[in-house]
């Protein structure tokens, strides 16, 4: 989710852009792991996990405490700080460990039995389809890329600070990620309705969409 008041012209850069939005409330998200993800990754045997874009850590302590090791990457150092001590809260500092990286500039290294990256929108100058390939290359034989995003702008992100915001369909996220043919499966691609509270504390109803692949083991 992106507010209306992240207008990249206002900050020096990314970094500092989330660092604000981050540092102007004590919990930005809800707090949950994402439904899609609880969905798509509660059959998986755990292994090594790679949550991008991580934020205040939700998804990557659910995945710690389903067993996986997880690396938590995000581009802002408040989110990180919050993150850990999350981990921390939920008794699974030691199975995850928190890096920092502007996705735009560098990516963890090794490979990944999952990877994952949800809802990585930003008003900013992130090249969201460059780094979801490098998050498929990231994924080891057998594992799983799982991508989450938003299909259309929320009712209030209709200005103009979002007007190049990327919200491609599942099918284009599918055939910009540039698949080796043969080498892997499309598990999911699909579109969904969700239900989302405004800045209001209103419900609105949005479209979102998944998709999950799946690297052939060699």
């Amino acid at each position: 989710m992106v507010h209306t008041e992240m207008d990249p012209a206002q900050y020096a850069d990314d970094a500092a852009m989330w660092d604000a939005r981050y540092a102007s409330a004590e919990r930005i998200w809800s707090g949950e792991p994402n439904v899609v993800l609880v969905r798509e990754v509660a059959q998986l045997s755990p292994g090594r996990a790679l949550d991008l874009g991580c934020g205040e850590g939700a998804d990557s302590v659910w995945l710690a405490r389903q067993g996986w090791r997880v690396t938590g990457v995000d581009i802002s150092e408040v989110a990180l700080e919050r993150a850990a001590g999350h981990a921390r809260d939920a008794g699974v500092a030691d199975r995850v460990e928190w890096r920092r990286h502007d996705l735009a500039e560098s990516f963890p290294e090794g490979e990944y039995d999952l990877v994952s990256a949800q809802f990585l929108h930003t008003p900013g100058t992130l090249p969201r389809e460059q780094v979801l390939r490098r998050a498929a290359a990231a994924v080891a034989p057998g594992g799983v890329l799982l991508v989450e995003g938003h299909s259309s702008p929320s009712p209030w992100q209709q200005d103009h600070h979002h007007a190049d915001l990327q919200l491609p369909s599942p099918q284009q996220v599918v055939t910009d990620l540039r698949l080796p043919e043969g080498e892997w499966e499309v598990l999911v691609c699909e579109d969904h309705d969700r239900v989302q509270k405004g800045p209001d504390g209103e419900e609105v109803h949005r479209r979102d969409n998944t998709v999950k692949v799946r690297r052939l083991p060699r």
